[in-house]
């Protein structure tokens, strides 16, 4: 089975409400909500390809230094979609500019102990426990 490395950010703001963003409609789990972020190129760090992915999905600006390493998100789509997730996840307190939905449908922010409201992606399940307890 393949491995897929993703990253994703928990961009965390002054309330510690973090951001959310709904999946497109045409996409894989369209009208999920999941933690931005995305694929690691084969020339790239986890860490750069945060902060690429985060000026493409969001237009926001990221410095590798406010990523803070939080957790190391592993989950079997094997069944579904044929492949291994594997995903770094880093906490950012500090960014650039507003985010902006280039590639979701829409942005929310919420906290951790609300995410249980939305439908969220399966593999994010034990990352909103874990954010839960670290966002009191």
């Amino acid at each position: 089975m393949k491995t897929l490395l993703v990253v994703a950010a928990a961009l965390v703001n002054s309330k510690n409400e973090v951001l959310l963003a709904e999946r497109p409609s045409g996409k894989r789990l369209a009208g999920k909500w999941e933690f931005p972020g995305g694929k690691v190129e084969e020339h790239e760090s986890p860490e750069v390809a945060l902060v690429r992915e985060l000026h493409e999905e969001l237009g926001i600006g990221v410095a590798p230094i406010d990523l803070e390493p939080f957790w190391f998100l592993s989950h079997d789509y094997g069944a579904e979609f044929g492949f291994h997730l594997l995903m770094p996840v880093y906490i950012c307190k500090r960014w650039h500019g507003v985010p902006h939905p280039h590639e979701h449908a829409r942005l929310t922010w919420s906290h951790p102990r609300d995410m249980h409201a939305l439908d969220m992606i399966e593999a994010d399940a034990e990352l909103v426990e874990k954010l839960q307890r670290h966002l009191v």
